[in-house]
């Protein structure tokens, strides 16, 4: 009798062992740990491709985007304003928008630090003092800086799709990125998956279950001027292209400078190849 309490015991045992091995693998394959959860969504932008070029009215909505929502929190150190004359701006236009900034500056000729005006060689001013500061303020994480951000970020593309982007000049990774994460809140996190308290679940965002950025935008928040929709989908277009602006402000003149360098070198080519053929010509083989 003592050695069939005993089998039944262990068989007890055995039986629960099974049971929380298979519930832990039940949980492990309903939490992804892969991140993104979710590939970015490829959007069609107007300075993509070889020929590509950005489209000004959005880049002049996508400032105003990140004037009223994103500089409360993210910097854009790296910017000078002078570079907005890209979005079509007047020097005139720049020097006034320059001057709704402080600039913190110094020291004087009494070796005091002092508040001015901004000017167009001035930087975007950071909403923080230090990063220390931006971190106490956002719940110990610091907002990134935005003037690369469209060029920092973005998904790496697997076999075959790189080796086409090589082809297609793709360059976007960063603007669908930014654009998916800005659209991709309000969602349901996978079963099983645990949110630390006082983040935010994005599928799209890529290095973590969440992330401490609660839902930036939301429809009606900046009043447009041109009679473009004023939702969360348009904000995140037009603010992620600025950004791609930011990062790369001569895109424009890099591709018409790529473009006239194929040509030359095809030309080239064919000046060297019937060069060779008429010198060699006469000459027995």
């Amino acid at each position: 009798m003592k050695k069939i309490l005993t089998s039944l015991a262990l068989l007890g045992l055995v039986v629960a062992g099974t049971a929380a091995i298979a519930a832990e693998e039940e949980h492990n394959a309903a939490a992804p740990t892969h991140f993104p959860i979710n590939e970015p969504k490829e959007m069609s932008w107007s300075f993509a491709g070889p020929f590509g070029t950005y489209d000004k009215a959005q880049l002049q909505r996508g400032l105003k985007v990140y004037k009223e929502v994103c500089s409360a929190c993210h910097s854009m150190n790296l910017v000078a304003f002078r570079t907005l004359e890209g979005l079509g701006y007047s020097e005139a236009q720049i020097k006034t928008l320059a001057a709704e900034y402080t600039i913190h500056d110094g020291p004087n000729d009494a070796g005091d630090m002092f508040d001015r005006p901004g000017k167009p060689s001035d930087h975007f001013p950071a909403p923080f003092p230090n990063t220390e500061a931006a971190a106490a303020a956002n719940g110990g994480a610091a907002p990134p800086d935005m003037s690369l951000l469209a060029k920092a970020r973005g998904v790496e593309r697997g076999f075959p799709r790189f080796i086409f982007d090589i082809f297609t000049q793709y360059a976007q990774g960063g603007p669908d990125y930014i654009h998916s994460l800005l659209t991709g809140y309000d969602q349901t996190p996978p079963a099983g998956m645990v949110i630390p308290e006082g983040t935010h679940y994005n599928p799209y965002f890529l290095s973590g279950v969440s992330l401490k950025m609660p839902k930036p935008l939301s429809d009606g928040q900046v009043t447009y001027d041109d009679g473009s929709p004023q939702t969360i989908d348009q904000y995140a277009r037009d603010v992620s292209a600025f950004l791609m602006f930011a990062a790369e402000p001569h895109l424009e003149d890099r591709k018409k400078t790529g473009f006239r360098v194929m040509i030359f070198l095809l030309v080239f080519g064919a000046l060297v190849y019937m060069t060779k053929r008429r010198v060699w010509a006469d000459v027995a083989h």
